[in-house]
């Protein structure tokens, strides 16, 4: 996973490293032999934090886990608490997006939902919409890393979007958008309209793609 290299860098060389597969594949190998499943997951994790500057702390969380695997839980090391906080965040922007992520129907019967999250959480998606959709073809698109969680009856994988074209949405679409709508503020009490603390609950940044919330679904 790459990141945006400076445009400008004053009184600096940078040497880029290009990927080696062969050296890749023994460090994984490497990496299963000597860690458990939960701190391979952790790693993993660490690593979707594509908008924080884990490297240096996961790093050092790899390297003691080579030379002692119990050191790990050493929170008292500050890359490790690092790595540790870090992947609280994740999965808490995970089961907050379990809730908020919302869905249209296209004109063929697929599901498709857009995101924009701090951090890639497309996978976690992914995996559970195909444990709650069943059968149901369904995109998870993150408009911000341009990557799409896709999933019919061939396929059920990540891919890269370079292009994407305005979906056609079906013709029932604005109707569902609509009751939603309806449904949501039917379900509000009135004498206890309390703003600040519904964005508490559904802070802003999550409601770009939230059809409650977008009024250019009013009807």
């Amino acid at each position: 996973m790459s990141k945006k290299m400076p445009e400008t860098l004053l009184f600096e060389r940078f040497h880029e490293v290009f990927s080696d597969e062969i050296k890749a594949r023994k460090v994984l190998d490497a990496m299963t032999r000597h860690f458990n499943k939960e701190q391979q997951r952790t790693i993993f994790h660490s690593v979707l934090c594509d908008t924080r500057n884990y490297e240096m702390a996961l790093l050092e969380y790899i390297r003691i886990g080579f030379k002692n695997p119990k050191e790990l839980r050493n929170i008292t090391n500050a890359s490790l608490f690092y790595i540790q906080n870090l992947e609280k965040e994740l999965l808490c922007l995970v089961h907050k997006m379990y809730g908020f992520t919302r869905f249209e129907e296209l004109e063929d019967g697929t599901l498709y939902a857009k995101i924009e999250t701090k951090f890639n959480i497309v996978p976690f998606l992914g995996d559970h919409f195909c444990k709650r959709l069943g059968n149901i073809p369904f995109i998870i698109h993150d408009v911000k890393r341009a990557l799409a969680f896709v999933k019919n009856d061939e396929l059920r994988e990540i891919r890269s979007i370079a292009t994407f074209d305005t979906p056609t949405y079906s013709s029932e679409e604005e109707k569902f958008k609509a009751l939603w709508k309806v449904f949501f503020k039917s379900a509000a009490v009135e004498s206890r309209y309390n703003p600040k603390l519904q964005k508490s609950w559904v802070p802003l940044l999550y409601r770009t793609y939230m059809s409650e919330f977008n009024i250019t679904n009013a009807t």
